[in-house]
């Protein structure tokens, strides 16, 4: 993903644009530019690769007057990063240029087409190609700049959130989405276009956020227009922004992924606030009990999503079919909306997805509403696409997640689910009041038990130290406490690039046992279940073979903790619900390491390395790039 933001209105665009760009960083930042319309008439494009203030230090000295601009900050897929493929990306003409956020599948074959027409590309990116298209359809067909970004995109395959702007036109900036988010501030005469909201919020709260194939035309002193690329106007509908700018802060954190870490008990009051009374006897999500019918009669539940999400959602098939007894199957969005699957009217499909904006999600739920199934959302953002496209759903509300190694988004995940759950099965009669009433109250005690977790971030800092050096983690759990493991793995390998596998622990023995020395630690999760003493076994099968052993265990566990080599404790609530409080030493253990190593944790998901990167990594050093 890549971040974009625009400014047209009355103060300089460049303070504002650099600013955005600041605030979309953990979305892309292998390289970052800028292109401005001057009031002498110039568009001077100017980028750099790196980060935000490489750009900036590139742009000192140089002219960046100008009411109208857009900027872009980039997380590489076509071309290696560097200058030339940084953007915006200039027109062969120079007369335009383009922002992008997405991929154009087609690409190749259009670029094709366009140098048997005499058009020669700077760059490696599929981002050219589409601003060389949209001025040979204008050229062409002498249109004006809107008509060819709606022409050009009825060519593109794939997806995408452009704006482009016109040395000719300084008064203008069309965008346009597909499958990527964009969102448009207004503020009087000031317009704000960005990926998400988080740069937005400072200027204003009023948004529009552009649906799919709908193209914004952006126009000086004049009301924002929508229209859909045949032309045909949108009515416009304006959302108010419930975030704060303080929530956008570090807050006197080294790192957004700390701050996020620490927000947890809080962001779970948020999470269930209104939806579970004081006793704990009444369960509500209006988006559940609005359409409970559809869950009484299901046949079936598919849950689609990607990375964390994914992991959430097995302990979301775990909790369904335990407590409603609906059968339940866990996809990869990437995997589902690229096959035929088998969907039925009477299946009930949940999409998860902290942003709202996952396009292999999107994608699964276009596949799902298209075989007639019941499509329930549950999202983060509010105003964002899954929440727009889904039948029905709930927010998780824990807020902006900066942080790209997500946090308190799974725990908001979980919990939802296990709300969902609940409700479910009071309705269908497959849980008893009791038990019920227990899972209820301690979902309202875990800001406390989360509090008391966060009270061991000391101690996981020190130890962690003793594994900065490792090259590979094994994750052990059983049970709610597998995807757990998942989890863990996932959060070590995104901010440390240490390899993590998550294995559930009884196929411990089909092949990772093989793998079990002193230079291989073993993170095992032994939490109170019915398989505790299975996992204890599997815990003094990897001491035998001279593995070092971390485990998550209970306070007062004396068994296990006796077999570790290190220790973290936790308090104990229901068995479905301790991975919520298991995951969140799992991420303070992946932040410390990562930290210890000289990583920057929040961000992540390099896609190139040199040569030297890899080769230095073999080296035992703490900070390896």
């Amino acid at each position: 993903m890549c971040g974009i933001v625009g400014y047209l209105g009355d103060r300089p665009a460049y303070p504002m644009l650099i600013q955005g760009l600041r605030r979309l960083e953990y979305r892309g930042y292998d390289s970052a530019g800028v292109a401005l319309v001057h009031e002498n008439g110039t568009l001077d494009v100017f980028k750099s690769k790196g980060k935000v203030a490489d750009l900036e230090r590139a742009t000192q000295g140089q002219d960046v007057s100008g009411t109208i601009g857009i900027a872009h900050t980039r997380w590489a897929t076509h071309g290696e990063p560097n200058d030339a493929n940084a953007h915006p990306h200039y027109s062969q003409s120079k007369t335009l240029a383009i922002i992008h956020n997405g991929i154009i599948e087609n690409y190749n074959v259009l670029r094709e087409m366009l140098r048997n027409h005499d058009y020669t590309f700077q760059s490696d990116t599929d981002t050219e190609v589409l601003v060389q298209l949209i001025e040979y359809i204008k050229q062409t067909n002498h249109c004006d700049l809107c008509t060819a970004v709606q022409l050009a995109l009825h060519e593109v395959v794939g997806a995408y959130a452009i704006a482009v702007i016109e040395k000719e036109n300084p008064d203008l900036i069309v965008a346009a989405r597909k499958s990527s988010p964009l969102v448009i501030g207004i503020r009087g005469n000031e317009r704000f276009l960005a990926s998400d909201a988080t740069p937005i919020i400072e200027h204003t709260k009023e948004v529009v956020y552009l649906n799919d194939e709908e193209v914004a035309v952006i126009r000086r002193n004049e009301p924002l227009q929508v229209v859909s690329l045949d032309n045909v106007v949108k009515p416009l509908h304006i959302k108010m922004l419930e975030m704060n700018i303080s929530q956008l802060e570090k807050g006197g954190f080294p790192h957004f992924m700390l701050k996020e870490i620490y927000e947890q008990p809080r962001t779970i009051i948020d999470c269930i606030r209104g939806r579970i009374n004081p006793e704990g006897t009444d369960v509500i999500l209006s988006g559940v009990r609005d359409h409970q019918d559809k869950f009484l009669k299901a046949g079936r539940i598919i849950i689609v999503a990607c990375g964390t999400s994914w992991h959430a959602g097995l302990i979301g098939k775990h909790l369904i079919e335990e407590l409603c007894r609906i059968p339940v199957e866990v996809e990869y969005a990437s995997e589902f909306r690229y096959r035929n699957p088998v969907i039925r009217p009477n299946d009930i499909v949940i999409t998860l997805s902290q942003s709202g904006e996952t396009a292999d999600t999107l994608a699964a739920v276009e596949l799902a509403r298209n075989s007639g199934a019941f499509i329930y959302g549950i999202c983060n953002v509010i105003g964002s696409s899954i929440a727009r496209a889904t039948d029905s759903g709930s927010y998780i509300h824990v807020g902006p997640e900066i942080g790209v190694a997500s946090t308190k988004a799974f725990t908001g995940q979980v919990t939802v689910l296990t709300m969902l759950a609940l409700m479910i099965a009071r309705v269908k009669g497959t849980i008893d009041q009791e038990c019920s009433r227990k899972i209820a109250k301690h979902l309202l005690d875990l800001p406390a038990v989360l509090e008391e977790v966060l009270r061991l971030n000391d101690r996981i800092a020190d130890f962690s130290k003793i594994f900065t050096y490792a090259h590979n983690f094994i994750y052990l759990g059983r049970g709610y406490n597998y995807p757990t493991a998942l989890e863990g793995a996932l959060k070590l390998k995104e901010i440390s690039y240490i390899h993590a596998e998550g294995y559930p622990a009884a196929e411990m023995k089909h092949g990772p046992i093989a793998l079990i020395d002193a230079e291989m630690p073993t993170i095992a999760i032994a939490t109170p279940d019915h398989t505790y003493e299975k996992t204890a076994s599997n815990i003094e099968e990897i001491k035998a073979r001279g593995g070092k052993v971390i485990t998550v265990i209970a306070k007062g566990d004396e068994q296990v903790r006796k077999s570790s080599d290190y220790f973290i404790e936790v308090p104990v609530v229901a068995e479905c619900l301790m991975p919520i409080v298991v995951s969140v030493p799992l991420q303070l253990l992946a932040y410390h390491i990562a930290v210890n190593k000289g990583r920057d944790v929040d961000h992540v998901l390099l896609p190139f390395l040199r040569l030297t990167d890899c080769r230095d990594s073999f080296r035992p050093h703490p900070y390896l790039w």
